[in-house]
């Protein structure tokens, strides 16, 4: 079994943050997204669609999207149950992390993707022929503000996303905001139940210092 990973992208990293959650170690083999590895045909030959993370099992199965890989190893480890135990907290779990990955992931994209000399040419993720679209930026960034209100209610309310609990809607809205601070939009200004719960969720041994490696890669790759 192993991992296609990149250590600077959010979508692997939302799989790094539940494997060490469950205490799952997983081989990784690092793809390189923004010099273009995940458009390479060596890539291509393991996953079609030019995105990661992909996991590929030791009979040769491979599954792409994070919330997949998610659920292929909470069927294995139940424990510590992080995507809802009964039909209520399961359904409760997916709607959250799915407004998160909706709202926030997404609208960064268009943000980022956007605007990022490093991604010209290549707008969508895995796409070698999307140009970039300069009115998505303005979109990306007013959609990340509605996401981040819709958190700030929630969260005035909860200790994490979908109850007391940390799950994978709190690794997906992690990632989202965490996405929106390196961006400088919106921050976390104004938003004190999300300062809260951001420091809360940082402090978790499964995340690591991910915003630093990030800036000094786009750094490097946009000058």
């Amino acid at each position: 079994m192993k991992l296609y990973d990149c250590l600077i992208a959010p979508n692997p990293r939302r799989v790094r943050i539940y494997l060490a959650e469950k205490g799952i170690e997983v081989p990784a083999v690092e793809v390189n997204i923004l010099t273009g590895e995940n458009l390479k045909p060596e890539f291509l030959a393991i996953n079609p669609r030019g995105v990661v993370p992909v996991l590929e099992l030791d009979n040769g199965t491979r599954i792409d999207e994070a919330a997949a890989i998610w659920r292929y190893f909470e069927a294995l480890q139940p424990e510590p149950a992080l995507m809802g135990r009964t039909p209520e907290e399961q359904a409760w779990v997916e709607s959250w992390e799915r407004r998160a990955d909706q709202d926030g992931m997404l609208s960064a994209r268009d943000f980022l993707r956007n605007q990022f000399p490093v991604f010209a040419g290549r707008g969508h993720p895995g796409r070698a022929t999307d140009r970039q679209i300069p009115d998505l930026v303005e979109r990306g960034r007013t959609g990340m503000q509605c996401f981040h209100e819709l958190l700030e209610n929630r969260l005035a309310q909860s200790t994490f996303v979908a109850g007391e609990g940390f799950t994978v809607a709190d690794i997906t809205a992690f990632c989202a905001v965490e996405l929106g601070i390196l961006g400088e939009f919106p921050g976390l200004e104004g938003y004190p139940a999300i300062r809260r719960w951001h420091g809360v969720v940082s402090d978790r041994p499964s995340v690591e210092d991910w915003i630093a490696n990030m800036s000094a890669a786009l750094a490097a790759l946009s000058s």
